[in-house]
């Protein structure tokens, strides 16, 4: 199986199967990512206990590349602290922007650097970014309230 190949199926994987797609009652975190130009609409929900995120989820409608980004982020960002969400959100923005080029860079990424390549797709960049940029607004609001 080539690499293209992995990539496709981890994509699929997670757009049709997601154990991240669902709402949390519980969520005291909770923000809308809206992409008109593709009818992209997710909204994000956390639990966050003090500093740290305990879970999230998210619900809504996207391609597979939008729905696939958002639930491998949530797999990143749980259990993680916020500043250490916001980092993850900063390096895969500056993945997709080609500013981080190095993979050893990225590992800290893991599944999500399967999105590398969608710089080279502008149509698609939007898709797979929109929920790391809701995470952003996310704790930026989040900050801001409790900060």
């Amino acid at each position: 199986m080539d690499l293209n190949q992995l990539y496709t199926e981890l994509i699929l994987e997670h757009s049709q199967n997601s154990e991240n797609k669902k709402h949390l009652g519980h969520a005291n975190c909770t923000e809308r990512g809206h992409n008109p130009s593709c009818g992209d609409d997710i909204t994000l929900e956390l639990v966050c206990n003090g500093d740290v995120i305990e879970d999230a989820s998210f619900t809504g409608v996207g391609c597979a590349i939008s729905q696939a980004s958002t639930s491998i982020m949530i797999d990143l960002i749980k259990g993680k602290s916020k500043e250490e969400a916001e980092k993850l959100a900063d390096i895969f923005l500056s993945m997709i922007k080609k500013e981080i080029t190095d993979d050893s860079k990225l590992e800290v990424l893991e599944d999500a650097m399967v999105f590398k390549s969608i710089s080279n797709m502008p149509a698609r960049v939007k898709c797979a970014t929109l929920s790391w940029h809701t995470l952003k607004e996310a704790m930026y609001k989040d900050n801001k309230n409790n900060g």
